[in-house]
């Protein structure tokens, strides 16, 4: 497994288990549904961080007879078990933020309640960055996926500080509110999580940018006329590119295949391309 990959993942787990205790221990003290609703959300991330180290492990693994290009789709997977957990979670505090609405009960918020979404803020801010800079690093969309929620559990924080501190002040009805402000955040978090990882996997194009510097790196080729056509799409987290290149018709079919293999050394050498396939049109 990547290095980068396996201290990331290791650090999400870790993480997001010390930020459940905590919160769990601020919400049971200071029945506060908001940060209930914050250790809710610090379980989802736990689950999604187990699947996000298993998977990202999985797709590390060589290509194998029965899956030749090897298995880097099992991180989009990853991506979608944070979408799918997120909604269900999202929805889960939309229930529980209502119920308390409905009710009498007010919190008692103390010092170490009020402590716990500034400490979540804090670490969820230096995990996202890590993570986005790991997950650029390897082209990692699991990762991306992580650095993504790990940046709006720290708005989530900033809501559930709002409704603690304005039930401190006398006005108990804004903590279930922070609650509700936090579960529309989850879904929709999860939502963009659950589409590009769904991207990836239906096989989407990558930028226009990206074809062009293909094109641009087939073209520096000696012996390519020009390019008559350029698909990519997306494996898991990776590029595969088809490209078709006009050679001189009168070359021997040596130096032709010369060429093709020169045209895909090239290309695989940009960044995010796994493999290209180089289809020869003599001219």
């Amino acid at each position: 497994m990547n290095p980068v990959a396996f201290r990331a993942t290791l650090l999400n787990i870790l993480g997001n288990s010390g930020l459940f205790a905590l919160k769990l221990t601020a919400g049971i003290l200071s029945g506060s549904i908001a940060l209930i609703s914050e250790a809710l959300n610090s379980l989802s991330d736990i689950a999604a961080s187990i699947a996000t180290f298993i998977c990202v492990k999985i797709s590390d693994k060589r290509a194998d007879e029965g899956h030749p290009f090897g298995h880097s789709r099992a991180e989009p997977i990853a991506g979608l078990i944070i979408a799918v957990l997120a909604g269900i979670l999202g929805f889960e505090v939309i229930r529980a933020s209502v119920e308390r609405l409905l009710s009498d009960r007010a919190p008692e918020i103390g010092l170490f309640a009020i402590a716990v979404p500034l400490i979540t803020m804090a670490a969820k801010g230096l995990m996202g960055l890590h993570f986005k800079k790991a997950g650029k690093l390897i082209n990692s969309p699991a990762l991306r996926a992580t650095a993504t929620d790990s940046f709006m559990d720290v708005f989530i924080a900033v809501a559930a500080l709002t409704g603690i501190l304005g039930a401190r002040a006398g006005y108990p009805f804004l903590d279930p509110a922070a609650g509700l402000v936090i579960s529309v955040w989850i879904i929709y978090t999860g939502y963009s999580i659950g589409v590009e990882n769904i991207d990836y996997l239906m096989g989407k194009s990558p930028e226009p940018e990206l074809l062009m510097e293909i094109k641009k790196a087939a073209m520096q080729c000696a012996g390519v006329i020009s390019i008559n056509t350029v698909r990519a799409h997306y494996v898991g987290s990776f590029i595969h590119v088809e490209i078709h290149v006009e050679v001189d018709k009168a070359l021997s079919t040596y130096d032709s295949h010369e060429i093709g293999k020169q045209v895909e050394r090239n290309v695989e050498a940009i960044k995010s391309i796994e493999k290209s396939f180089v289809h020869i049109d003599p001219v």
